[in-house]
């Protein structure tokens, strides 16, 4: 019989589980951590292709809190608003980047989530985001 890890148990590492993103437009390649409703970490490996446009950080914890929220499947959300953004100059080809993003709050079909991304323990971006999920 195989062993089954404790974390397929608790849930499923990717992403494109929870979301309709896929690649190129998925920033997430690996659940790490998934607390549903609280928090969760993922993992992004940026390409050695060239350049990778920092403001899509912010897109990467908008994905990572659409599913650390609790998004149900074809609920749908969008990114409804931003405060407090602080992005780098530029990020680095082969970068390996820690995304988390946790639930502030939430009122009705809107989620506030506190997001950063983090390269080798250094806090590169971050950003105050509002989700509108579930609403058409």
């Amino acid at each position: 019989m195989p062993l089954i890890s404790l974390e397929a148990i608790l849930f499923d590492p990717d992403p494109s589980a929870y979301l309709p993103h896929r690649p190129p437009f998925l920033f997430i390649d690996r659940l790490v951590t998934l607390d549903s409703g609280v928090a969760a970490t993922g993992e992004f490996a940026v390409s050695a292709a060239g350049y990778f446009p920092p403001i899509l950080l912010v897109e990467a914890m908008a994905q990572l809190g659409g599913i650390a929220a609790g998004q149900r499947q074809g609920e749908g959300g969008v990114l409804a608003a931003l405060e407090r953004v602080e992005l780098p100059a530029a990020v680095a080809p082969h970068a390996r980047l820690l995304i988390y993003s946790k639930v502030l709050r939430s009122f009705g079909g809107l989620i506030q989530i506190a997001g950063e991304a983090r390269q080798d323990d250094t806090v590169i971006a971050s950003a105050q985001i509002t989700l509108a999920v579930g609403m058409r």
